[in-house]
């Protein structure tokens, strides 16, 4: 049978192996005359001493009659006329358990420049969604662990948040905090056009050894290329996708998506793209929805996923925040003011949904939310008033009641790092205390 199938492809092998010439360079786009490739191809460039290295590049365009691509790696030693040797394939990495606990780049290989463990399967990195048909309901809610989320705004098994925030409020605490805490079977973290700094005060300070033993992190720093970057996120979706069909809960966090759409703008000017809105490539809102829709359920399993946007200026409205939070199921915005007031997560309760909370909650649950949101409402009203003194008690029966709990909101959201409640035990003080 072996034999018999190595017989019947014989006609479609090549006698010959088709090489391209590098013609031009400029900044990252490098173009090619040849070798016959499609958008997307995984391209070898040979480079040095009788072409000993090989530079993985992709295949991002066509002007004329060169190719377009860009590089996975450095560019120092591409000179005119290196060798292009097309693969016929996109980028594939290797997936598997042996995977977990470990760190890994853009492309899957581990950071540390060990070798992959053995058993691991080939999986692509760029997949269609599942089809909105074969999607099953969002109905069972996810226990992540902190109180805030889980008690105002419950977060389903196979629901998409964003995570909207300034630099510097807490996004990396909060997705540390999801990691450790949640009731999701495996996490996949992707840390996207990071400080190399912070990479490892993530793992060993945020994470430990507790939360990196169920997490794969995949890492792609802001000095590598545009396209690298935009690779680990390609590639910590692919991660979670694979765990997902083997029928796992999984959660996906990603920080940032930002940084992902700017690395697909440098793509897209590189390759000629009109810029748009702020300078964004059509391409970028594009790619947006194809990467966030691949999180999500299927027939087999789920991916939970967290995405972090930083708004600029905390400007809720700019163009990335606006397109994310169309797309995703839900967001939770962390406000400055409440993190310089020592709340943490420093959640704002009014800017904040969950849209699916209302089918997963039962009508008390729901009922205590609200009146949470009511109170916080009244008091953030009469702040003013209240702080310079010239609010009288008696006045107003509601924003009495809500003077007197507004302490014990604030006691309720706050959270230590290190403080673990599961999603039963906060629905039961959140209706207890509030409902």
């Amino acid at each position: 049978m072996k034999a018999q199938s190595l017989i019947s492809s014989v006609p479609s092998l090549q006698p010959y192996k088709w090489y391209g010439k590098v013609s031009r360079v400029v900044g990252l786009m490098i173009e090619s005359i040849g070798p016959v490739a499609s958008v997307g191809e995984l391209c070898y460039i040979l480079v040095g001493k009788q072409n000993q290295t090989r530079v993985r590049a992709e295949v991002v365009g066509f002007r004329d009659e060169y190719v377009l691509l860009m590089p996975l790696n450095g560019i120092q030693e591409i000179a005119p006329g290196s060798l292009v040797e097309a693969t016929g394939s996109p980028l594939e990495i290797k997936v598997g358990s042996g995977l977990i606990g470990k760190v890994v780049d853009g492309c899957g290989e581990l950071l540390d420049q060990q070798k992959l463990p053995k058993g691991l399967t080939s999986f692509p990195t760029d997949n269609e969604p599942p089809n909105p048909l074969k999607r099953p309901r969002i109905e069972h809610a996810m226990s992540l662990g902190v109180r805030a989320i889980d008690s105002l705004f419950t977060v389903g098994k196979g629901q998409r948040i964003g995570i909207f925030a300034g630099s510097g409020v807490g996004k990396s605490t909060l997705l540390a905090m999801l990691a450790k805490n949640s009731s999701a079977d495996l996490n996949v973290i992707a840390l996207i056009g990071e400080r190399g700094r912070e990479v490892k005060d993530f793992i060993e300070r945020d994470l430990g050894a507790e939360g990196l033993s169920r997490t794969i992190l995949v890492v792609a720093t802001s000095d590598q290329p545009a396209l690298m970057r935009i690779k680990g996120a390609m590639t910590a979706t692919a991660i979670a996708e694979y765990f997902r069909n083997q029928g796992l809960d999984v959660n996906l966090m990603m920080d940032s998506v930002t940084r992902f759409a700017m690395a697909q703008r440098e793509v897209g000017l590189a390759t000629g793209e009109p810029p748009t809105t702020k300078g964004y490539t059509p391409s970028v809102f594009a790619m947006l929805p194809k990467l966030l829709e691949r999180s999500g359920t299927d027939a087999k399993g789920s991916i939970t996923a967290f995405y972090t946007v930083l708004v600029d200026g905390d400007d809720m409205n700019e163009p990335i925040a606006d397109a994310v939070r169309g797309i995703l199921d839900g967001h939770l915005v962390l406000d400055r003011k409440l993190a310089n007031k020592g709340q943490f997560p420093a959640i704002n309760v009014l800017k904040s949904v969950s849209r699916v909370m209302s089918d997963l909650v039962n009508p008390i649950h729901k009922q205590a939310a609200e009146r949470v949101r009511k109170l916080i409402a009244t008091y953030e009203e009469a702040e003013d008033l209240i702080n310079i003194g010239a609010y009288k008690r008696g006045s107003s029966k509601e924003i009495d009641e809500a003077i007197q709990a507004y302490p014990a909101i604030i006691e309720f959201l706050t959270q230590a790092t290190d403080e673990r409640m599961s999603f039963e035990e906060s629905a039961s003080l959140l209706m207890k205390q509030f409902g």
